[in-house]
């Protein structure tokens, strides 16, 4: 008895791509999102998707595929995983999104003044290395070094 995939499946139940019945596989996802199956398990494992078992196989589904999406924009924002747990958390007690968006809006403007303050230490960085490179670059013009 062979094993269809997901996709196959799919494909053989005549489920549009966008069709909110739509299957995927691990591997679909992974390269969907540029991920590892192995990084997918992780959020698995840390409780941040939950895709229900077709027998040994894991089915994902559409919500799945949006929460994978949610996490990638969390990191690259640079949210922890726990935050983003938390944040995913609401979504299931609150379907109107008021709470997230009460919540998210707290966190980003707490990132935005962090990186806002980041980006005014490098600044500072910045202008120490090009004054010290000056006063050296003065140094050996004046020793005949350069």
């Amino acid at each position: 008895m062979s094993r269809k995939s997901n996709a196959a499946q799919n494909d053989a139940a005549g489920l549009d791509p966008t069709s909110p019945d739509r299957q995927y596989t691990i591997g679909e996802l992974a390269e969907a999102f540029g991920l590892t199956t192995r990084a997918i398990r992780f959020y698995e494992s840390k409780g941040l998707i939950s895709p229900p078992r077709k027998g040994v196989a894991r089915a994902y589904s559409r919500r799945e595929r949006a929460r994978l999406s949610l996490i990638q924009r969390g990191k690259n924002l640079g949210f922890s995983l726990d935050e983003i747990g938390e944040w995913l958390s609401l979504y299931d007690g609150d379907p109107s999104q008021v709470t997230q968006s009460q919540v998210l809006l707290g966190r980003v403007d707490k990132a935005l003044f962090d990186l806002t303050k980041k980006r005014a230490d490098i600044d500072r960085a910045l202008k120490d290395l090009k004054d010290i490179r000056i006063a050296c670059m003065d140094i050996l013009k004046g020793a005949g070094k350069l």
